[in-house]
């Protein structure tokens, strides 16, 4: 019987605390992360300071003046007592450099005491905020369709990758008995306001189809007199919308200020970006938007493919400044327009990720790519009408047979 390691226990304890507390310190999550705070705070700063130049004598104000609208600013953020401890801990530090004595040297850890316990609860906080961002990120995915969806006629692969916990762009799939909507749209701004504004544009878009089964230049019009009935609401929606008949070879378009699609025709083996006219949604009135808007007939048969998509993924920029693009999306589908959803869908997903490399992504990604795997059935009345007219010319030829005998 060995004797027990007494060390072998503690050991392992602290290597795995410390695998745990340096996991994800990498060099370019540092990048990120002193980049994204870098931004708060010059945000914060800005916001502080306001308008720098003085009213009275015209001039910039002072860096002292500067540096109590900012320490302001900060404390604004932490409740009374927060910030009447913060206000005791920096007076009690100023103290106990300032002067000596005992009561002063008992002071300066009663100070940092006070503040870890501020940042501690601050932390708290914000932990208990991100649980409830993650809680709403799981209903916002929730409300997304599948990624991957096929109907008799069609084949859907999407993808969506958000700059912050939840938001603002918006994609989704309905299928009526006469047809299939597709909705893709980016609100403006990002993060938790955009996702709030998404899901009540959603559930808006759902009620409208069920209930009148619109056009797409019909179901924007509706849109727009819902965004724009709020007066105080400045928000505006780029969207493209399609409409596939389960009994045609074409679709219905409209865009609305949105990223124009890739059409990926088979029989030619081209591409073309389908620009069409149309303002943003909540932007201008419905009866203007109404005469400028255009709706298009766009024909679609076994094997053509369409990209639908967001900004954020031409506007993704790599450590040279430079945008992922239009025309290198466009050039995607030149090359892989003629293969299966999915497969193109990984090969703009590989294509960006080796653009960007490690630089964050500053805006929602979102794109879809639809393919027509079978053509339209014929009408059911145009095949009994056919034959029908096939049955009457034997009976006549049989006629005639018997008149001539």
């Amino acid at each position: 019987m060995s004797l027990k390691n007494e060390t072998k226990t503690p050991l392992s304890q602290t290597k795995s605390f410390y695998r745990e507390y340096t996991s994800g310190m990498t060099r370019q999550q540092f990048e990120r992360d002193f980049q994204t705070d870098t931004k708060r705070l010059q945000a914060l700063y800005k916001e502080a300071l306001g308008d720098t130049t003085d009213a009275e004598t015209g001039k910039e104000v002072g860096s002292f003046e500067k540096g109590i609208r900012f320490v302001s600013a900060l404390t604004k953020r932490m409740n009374p007592t927060r910030r009447l401890v913060f206000g005791a801990s920096m007076v009690g530090f100023a103290s106990s450099v300032i002067f000596s004595g005992l009561v002063f040297q008992v002071l300066l850890p009663v100070s940092f005491l006070a503040l870890a316990t501020i940042l501690l609860l601050e932390l708290l906080e914000k932990l208990d905020v991100k649980q409830e961002i993650d809680l709403a990120r799981d209903i916002q995915i929730s409300l997304l369709p599948s990624p991957s969806i096929k109907t008799e006629l069609l084949s859907i692969q999407s993808f969506a990758n958000t700059a912050n916990e939840v938001g603002g762009d918006y994609v989704d799939l309905i299928k009526t008995e006469k047809g299939t909507y597709y909705i893709i749209a980016d609100v403006s701004g990002k993060g938790l306001s955009a996702a709030l504004y998404m899901v009540r544009f959603q559930a808006l878009v759902h009620l409208l189809i069920r209930k009148l089964d619109p056009t797409p230049k019909q179901l924007f019009l509706e849109l727009n007199d819902f965004i724009k009935s709020y007066r105080t609401d400045k928000t505006f929606i780029t969207a493209c919308a399609a409409y596939f008949p389960n009994d045609e070879d074409h679709f219905l378009y409209v865009r609305a200020g949105h990223n124009p699609p890739v059409l990926y025709n088979a029989g030619k083996d081209a591409t073309k970006l389908l620009q069409t006219p149309g303002f943003a949604l909540g932007m201008t009135r419905t009866e203007r938007l109404k005469g400028f808007m255009k709706e298009s007939i766009i024909p679609f048969k076994k094997g053509d493919s369409i990209l639908f998509y967001t900004d954020g993924l031409t506007e993704a920029r790599n450590q040279k400044g430079e945008e992922f693009g239009t025309e290198r999306t466009r050039s995607l589908m030149d090359i892989y327009g003629s293969l299966e959803p999915s497969t193109i869908v990984r090969k703009i997903q590989s294509s960006l990720e080796n653009f960007i490399t490690d630089m964050p992504t500053m805006d929602d990604i979102t794109y879809s790519c639809i393919r027509r795997t079978a053509n339209a059935p014929k009408p059911a009345g145009d095949a009994q009408i056919t034959e029908v007219t096939e049955t009457e010319i034997v009976t006549e030829k049989a006629k005639l047979q018997q008149n001539k005998v």
